[in-house]
């Protein structure tokens, strides 16, 4: 399929294709979409910035403009992501496409109030878009049942699995009707992915289009190395030569994301973070400061990041390397969104050798080297298991001092990684929702 045209979309879904300037469908749209049409179970296998939201928004609305109206209480679809910011955004793309349909589009997270989301799911809606823990929340609160739930999408279904949703999952699962069309998409399919898929498919068409570990191709990706007491004047030194671009930073804990953002702000760097322990409103007000160009650099985790959706930042820093390789996949996906082109530049200190050749091997092929030398095992190896040793939580910059300098940065022999620790630092369950 070429053309939108081509799928036999409901005449007001093309209208808003064509109002947002959307002509062509990608790789995942493509094969996706008239498969969801024929009402087959799907399992998609796509990297971030694909256009998944599409893939299965369209389809799901044009099934529902055929469909009566939902009953107080219920959904007639059920859309699960892993974030907050992944809900927002996935439904505010739906509701651009509602906006002059009767469907209803209604979303529901962790860290906003609950009684106005009760009130908002008293009439019913016609898709739900939501965070497993806050879901659960509603449904033992009797806000909302499934038993008219004819469509389920999980979207980044990975991600729910690595955050600790497996059991929500299956308890949601259990509340759904048997006889239900279920669309589940992911980046990786692990064994635990497989098993969830032969749960909840009924023999599902299987599409893939870009190959695990192969990120967008217009990113531009390098690596330089970098001892850990030197990074954030190194960061400062790249931001600054791009004042007026947007740029992403990535850090490995909550608590290292905030101190950064701090520091950079003391050298007055408009700056802003998101992370697991902002609430709801901190976050959208963040991000909304962010498109807008009011602040320039987001310091961000990487569970809190997933769903951001910015065409025009063109940088993602990766402060500190990811433990699980996949997620590196994930962090540049930010950039280089619907075509554009884009820039990753990694952050290597000696402890950090081992997250980098497994990234490495996982995408086959080694980063650009733009600065330093790598870091040899004789320090690479001491350096690590000394932040092993160390353990999590101690991660983040090294404070600045007065007049804004930096602290005179250790000896390259003694460099270790600060802020070890597992990716998005712990942000689990219904918190991180």
């Amino acid at each position: 399929m070429t053309d939108f045209s081509m799928f036999g979309l409901r005449p007001v879904l093309m209208t808003g294709l064509q109002a947002q300037g959307f002509d062509t469908p990608t790789p995942i749209q493509a094969r996706a979409i008239p498969l969801i049409m024929q009402g087959r179970d799907l399992l998609g296998l796509a990297q971030t910035g694909t256009g998944k939201t599409l893939a299965f928004g369209l389809p799901v609305m044009h099934t529902l403009l055929g469909a009566g109206r939902p009953a107080p209480k219920t959904t007639q679809a059920l859309i699960l992501a892993p974030t907050r910011e992944l809900v927002n955004q996935i439904a505010e793309t739906l509701s651009g496409f509602a906006r002059k349909t009767p469907l209803k589009v209604q979303r529901v997270v962790g860290g906003a109030g609950l009684n106005p989301q009760i009130q908002k799911l008293a009439k019913g809606c016609d898709i739900l878009v939501a965070t497993p823990g806050r879901l659960l929340d509603l449904l033992d609160r009797r806000a909302l049942t499934l038993d008219a739930t004819q469509m389920l999408v999980l979207d980044e279904a990975d991600q729910m699995l690595d955050l600790g949703f497996i059991h929500a999952l299956r308890k949601i699962a259990s509340l759904l009707p048997k006889e239900r069309q279920t669309l589940m998409f992911s980046a990786t399919m692990s064994k635990q992915m497989n098993e969830i898929a032969e749960a909840y498919l009924d023999r599902p068409e299987r599409i893939q289009v870009a190959p695990p570990g192969k990120p967008a191709e217009k990113i531009d990706q390098s690596v330089h190395f970098v001892a850990q007491g030197d990074k954030a004047r190194l960061l400062e030194g790249y931001l600054n030569a791009h004042p007026e671009d947007l740029a992403l930073v990535f850090a490995r804990t909550k608590h290292g994301a905030e101190k950064l953002m701090k520091l950079l702000g003391s050298w007055g760097i408009a700056a802003g973070s998101i992370h697991g322990n902002k609430s709801q409103g901190q976050r959208e007000r963040t991000l909304r400061q962010f498109r807008a160009g009011e602040i320039k650099v987001l310091v961000a985790t990487d569970v809190a990041a997933r769903g951001i959706d910015i065409p025009d930042m063109r940088h993602v820093y990766n402060y500190e390397l990811p433990e699980v390789p996949e997620n590196y996949i994930h962090r540049i996906g930010r950039t280089a969104r619907a075509g554009a082109s884009g820039r990753a530049i990694a952050f290597c200190a000696p402890a950090e050798m081992g997250d980098l050749r497994a990234i490495e091997r996982m995408m086959k092929r080694d980063l650009a080297v733009i600065g330093g030398t790598p870091w040899s095992d004789d320090l690479a190896g001491p350096a690590r298991a000394a932040a092993r040793k160390r353990g999590p939580g101690r991660g983040g910059p090294r404070p600045a001092r007065s007049g804004g300098e930096a602290r005179k940065p250790r000896a390259r022999s003694g460099a270790k990684r600060r802020g070890p620790g597992k990716p998005g630092g712990g942000e689990r369950r219904q918190g991180a929702a």
